[in-house]
């Protein structure tokens, strides 16, 4: 991959690296609403994809393809924070969702269920299950995609990091906590569904054999899942924000 000056030859990395910058794209795809084109994404992707081969030293520790994969998803999200994709009906919807999330488990002191989180709605199950469906690509922003340029994780940055902003170390600390602790405490299918997202790597219809059910029910645990973070960490979507984490 280095030309006789050893420097990393562009084309065979642009090359080699396409296959990877559309499987992130298809990853992302099943978490986002239909009006959301590949195309634009695979697009996105490339130009992170071609920023990453421009910026990469060899000597910054990492593998080429860890680095370029974080530089190819930051650039897909960004262009997606750009374009406004999340129509306001869904985000108000999505909105709703999580403050009864949040209301109810104030009042009941556990996870509501679909059934409790329906009827709060003033709707019937189908209804509530189909804004479910409806509102995928709600999307609070991981911690995966918390790195640096050179692939570190937040510990590994800010261990280094003697010019950190100590308010600001806290606050990201606390973030990943509070995730870690709202991740334990969803109801068993989500949790089981989120790890095999997540950790292993499934799509939505592999998350359904394994788990019997059908890809567009997987669709509604996971959109459900994620409003139940959601609430736990910005106080039932009214009063937190997300961070919008721009890679470069």
């Amino acid at each position: 991959m280095y030309n006789a000056a050893g420097q990393l030859n562009k084309d065979q990395l642009v090359q080699r690296f396409t296959p990877l910058v559309r499987r992130i794209a298809s990853h992302l795809m099943s978490r986002l609403p239909a009006s959301v084109q590949v195309d634009d994404l695979v697009q996105n992707g490339m130009l992170g994809l071609l920023d990453a081969i421009g910026r990469f030293e060899a000597q910054m520790g990492a593998q080429f393809e860890v680095y370029a994969a974080q530089r190819v998803r930051g650039a897909m999200l960004d262009g997606l924070r750009e374009n406004d994709w999340l129509p306001r009906s869904l985000r108000r919807n999505s909105r709703r969702i999580e403050a009864a999330i949040a209301q109810l488990e104030q009042e009941n002191g556990r996870a509501p269920t679909e059934q409790e989180l329906a009827d709060s709605l003033g709707m019937a199950l189908a209804d509530y299950q189909q804004m479910l469906q409806d509102a995928r690509g709600h999307q609070l922003v991981y911690l995966e995609d918390m790195v640096t340029e050179r692939g570190e994780g937040f510990l590994e940055r800010h261990l280094a990091d003697d010019g950190g902003d100590p308010a600001k170390i806290l606050e990201d600390e606390n973030l990943r906590r509070r995730l870690v602790q709202a991740i334990e405490l969803l109801p068993e299918r989500e949790r089981l569904m989120m790890a095999l997202y997540y950790e292993q790597d499934l799509n939505l219809r592999e998350i359904g054999e394994v788990m019997g059910v059908t890809e567009s029910r997987v669709c509604q645990l996971h959109s459900q899942a994620v409003m139940r973070l959601r609430a736990r960490l910005f106080d039932g979507g009214g009063k937190g924000t997300t961070k919008a984490v721009r890679h470069g």
